[in-house]
């Protein structure tokens, strides 16, 4: 149900639609999954979590970076106060933003300003802030906006997938002549990560492994806002690599799905789960991993951590916060990150500060992960077709690498095996062993001090569903990458030799594997240069120019 919009005009395109519930509408949307709610609090009234969800496909964004749909959810600022006039004694209402957008930090911004003036005002003052939204300008990756709304300017950064990683918050733009001065958000769409791990940073690496590994994780928290916001910032810390399994930052028992996942039949399934109801303490007592969060403590010192906990001390009434899991770490604990954030503390640094510090943390220890599996390919004449993988990780800045092959660059075929008129070579299956022999001389070691065992966790993980999204992925890639340079090579070759001894239906098959294949590039499907397609339409018209009439007349119909 929308409200404040009584004309055709089009309910802002480019970045959200706001959408009014009636509390019993707000129930049926928090059952639903909501991967991106962003409840706040408010001086006069209670924010919490609702939303809906819609499928968007990635267009550059780092969290949408990879090809596919994802599911994005929209924030919801939810109120309700005391209110004798009202039959339940009750005055409830709740304010939504349904976007394509996953700018979870921006809508959440936007949200704090306008649901207290609307909740007092409705319609009218909706109908303001859409006339305003559609002033906006169009949200493309990689420009700095400068967003009016009520009175106040929003000055944001618009994320790309060719951003590098800050070790600090982004510098501020100049904005000497915009009146009145910008509130400038350090993303729009990364959570604060400091605030949400603040009780757990003692086992930030333990709940790092569980994300990359894939283990079903229940996290009980006191609200909806902290379910939210601790399994968001759980399924980020995997960045650059994508987040595979399934996730619900708010469940409930009215969710479709809930007897699915509640089931003693089968093992649990590989999704992080957030709820605030204790019911599920009972319900999912044969989860491996439960995380318990109490009240969230005032920003300062750094709060009580919670402490790991035996699986059997987790009790279905009275649940002490702490991390009930006999999950044991691979890697050692990285001590000196906890030292510098509680130095950070002393000093006061800022939140974002410390966000930066924890993140950037969090990303090089999984580019260290990740690096001996793709790395850069030979140089030479027998270097690898592809080149060094750098087009799939542009963000990598660690210590530099030796130039050996790294193993996922050592499965692609050697480009001068690549000929114009033969069908490219295939790619070289993944073979476990052979990837973990190679960890001797290309392993994590060369970019991470950590240490551990790091075969075993190479091990667990092939069987997680990041490994198996990630490695189709980057193979779709790197087949793709092959049929690019094959087309480059046929858009090389001496075209009127090749036709000489050919009769029509093999010249007619390559019109035809052209054509395919120019579509595929055209849709940006193929990593192919301009000039090459401008190549492979002139080799086109020549190939057809040298058939009989009535062929041409088929292939290129008036």
């Amino acid at each position: 149900m929308r409200e404040g919009r009584t004309q055709s005009k089009p309910l802002l395109p480019s970045w959200c639609t706001p959408a009014t519930s009636s509390s019993r509408t707000r129930r049926k949307a928090a059952s639903a999954t909501c991967p991106f709610p962003t409840p706040t609090q408010a001086a006069s009234g209670i924010l919490s979590s609702a939303s809906a969800f819609v499928s968007v496909e990635g267009r550059g964004a780092p969290g949408t970076r990879m090809t596919g749909t994802v599911t994005v959810g929209p924030p919801c600022l939810c109120r309700q106060v005391k209110d004798s006039s009202v039959k339940r004694g009750y005055f409830q209402k709740s304010l939504v933003l349904v976007s394509r957008l996953p700018f979870v930090r921006l809508f959440q911004a936007l949200l704090s300003l306008v649901a207290p003036e609307y909740f007092d005002k409705l319609a009218p003052c909706l109908e303001a802030v859409c006339n305003e939204i559609d002033q906006w300008p169009a949200p493309v990756p990689g420009q700095t906006l400068n967003l009016p709304v009520m009175g106040v300017v929003l000055q944001v950064h618009i994320p790309s997938s060719a951003d590098k990683p800050e070790s600090g918050p982004p510098k501020q733009c100049s904005h000497k002549n915009l009146l009145p001065a910008p509130v400038v958000l350090t993303s729009v769409h990364e959570l604060d990560l400091f605030r949400c791990f603040r009780p757990v940073l003692a086992h930030v690496q333990l709940l790092w492994e569980l994300m990359l590994l894939g283990e079903p994780l229940l996290v009980l928290a006191p609200s909806p806002a902290v379910s939210s916001e601790m399994v968001l910032a759980l399924t980020s810390c995997l960045q650059p690599l994508k987040f595979c399994c399934d996730y619900r930052p708010y469940f409930t028992v009215h969710d479709s799905e809930f007897k699915e996942f509640t089931t003693r039949t089968q093992a649990p399934p590989s999704v992080v789960l957030g709820v605030t109801n204790p019911f599920f303490i009972k319900t999912l007592q044969h989860w491996p991993h439960v995380l318990r969060i109490g009240e969230p403590k005032m920003p300062g010192d750094l709060p009580k951590q919670i402490k790991l906990k035996k699986p059997s001390r987790l009790k279905i009434l009275d649940t002490k916060p702490g991390l009930y899991t006999a999950y044991t770490t691979y890697l050692h604990r990285d001590k000196a990150l906890l030292r510098r954030l509680l130095k950070g503390l002393q000093r006061k640094r800022p939140s974002d500060v410390q966000t930066a510090v924890l993140r950037q943390h969090l990303l090089e220890l999984t580019q260290s992960f990740i690096i001996p599996l793709v790395g850069p390919g030979r140089r030479g004449g027998g270097r690898r077709a592809g080149g060094a993988g750098s087009r799939l990780w542009p963000r990598l800045r660690l210590t530099p690498l030796p130039p050996q092959e790294h193993y996922m660059a050592s499965l692609m075929p050697l480009q001068k095996s690549i000929t114009p008129w033969k069908t490219p070579p295939q790619i070289h299956p993944f073979r476990q062993d052979d990837f973990l022999r190679s960890l001797e001389r290309s392993g994590p070691q060369l970019t991470c001090l950590l240490k551990g065992d790091w075969l075993g966790l190479y091990r667990r993980f092939f069987k997680s569903p990041h490994f198996d999204g990630w490695y189709r992925q980057r193979h779709k890639e790197m087949a793709q990458k092959l049929e690019a340079l094959h087309l480059e090579a046929i858009c090389e070759a001496n075209l009127e030799i090749w036709m000489q001894d050919k009769s029509e239906v093999e010249v007619v098959d390559l019109v035809l594997k052209l054509r395919e294949r120019l579509v595929r590039a055209q849709g940006h499907q193929l990593p192919v240069k301009e000039a090459t397609l401008k190549r492979a339409r002139l080799y086109i018209e020549t190939v057809v120019g040298s058939l009989p009439k009535d062929l041409q007349v088929v292939l290129c119909p008036p």
